[in-house]
C-alpha cells in the first residue's frame, strides 16, 4: 500500500475530493534542465485531486481542508495503467487489422484507419465502462487510511486519587 498525506477540498455524495502534492523523480533526475516533464510540471503546479473514499471513518467527520492519510494499493496502480494504456492500443491494432486486408491499395488503407480510429474509441469506451464499475470498491479505490488527530482541542485527562 501507498501512502499519501493531503487536504480535503470537497465532500460528497459518500466520497472525498483530496489535493495532493504531486512527487515526481525530476527533483533527483540528472536531466531535469533538458526535461520538458520538469518545466511542465513547474509551469502548471504540482497539485493533484484525487477521488477518495472513507473506508471505516465516516465521511461526514471530515472537514474541509482538514489533513489527511489516504491509501493506494500497488496493485491498482500496475493493473489500472495497463488498462487504460494497453486496452486502447490494443483495440485500435485490432481494428486496423479487421479492417484492412491483404491487397493493400489507396482505399484499404483508408480503412485500416478507419479500423483503427474505431477500436481505439471502443478501447476509449471500454475503460470507462469498468471504471463505471469500479467506483465504489474500496479494493480499487484509493480509502482514507488516517486522520491525524487535532492537537489544538484540550483532552480529557483523568485523574487518579
Amino acid at each position: 500500500m501507498i501512502f499519501e498525506t493531503g487536504i480535503v477540498v470537497n465532500n460528497e455524495h459518500g466520497s472525498l475530493l483530496v489535493e495532493t502534492i504531486q512527487r515526481t523523480a525530476c527533483d533527483s533526475c540528472i536531466a531535469e534542465k533538458g526535461c520538458g516533464q520538469s518545466l511542465l510540471s513547474k509551469l502548471t503546479g504540482k497539485t493533484n485531486r484525487i477521488r477518495v473514499l472513507p473506508g471505516d471513518y465516516p465521511a461526514e467527520s471530515i472537514e474541509l481542508g482538514q489533513s489527511i492519510t489516504i491509501g493506494i494499493p500497488e496493485n491498482v496502480i500496475v493493473k489500472g495503467s495497463l488498462l487504460v494504456y494497453m486496452l486502447p492500443i490494443v483495440m485500435a491494432v485490432v481494428g486496423a487489422w479487421l479492417f484492412g486486408s491483404g491487397i493493400k491499395t489507396m482505399e484499404q488503407d483508408l480503412f485500416s484507419i478507419l479500423g483503427a480510429t474505431l477500436g481505439l474509441f471502443l478501447g476509449g469506451f471500454l475503460v470507462k465502462l469498468r471504471s463505471k464499475q469500479t467506483n465504489c470498491d474500496p479494493k480499487l479505490n484509493p480509502v482514507l487510511s488516517g486522520v491525524p488527530r487535532d492537537f489544538s482541542q484540550p483532552v480529557d485527562t483523568l485523574t487518579v486519587s
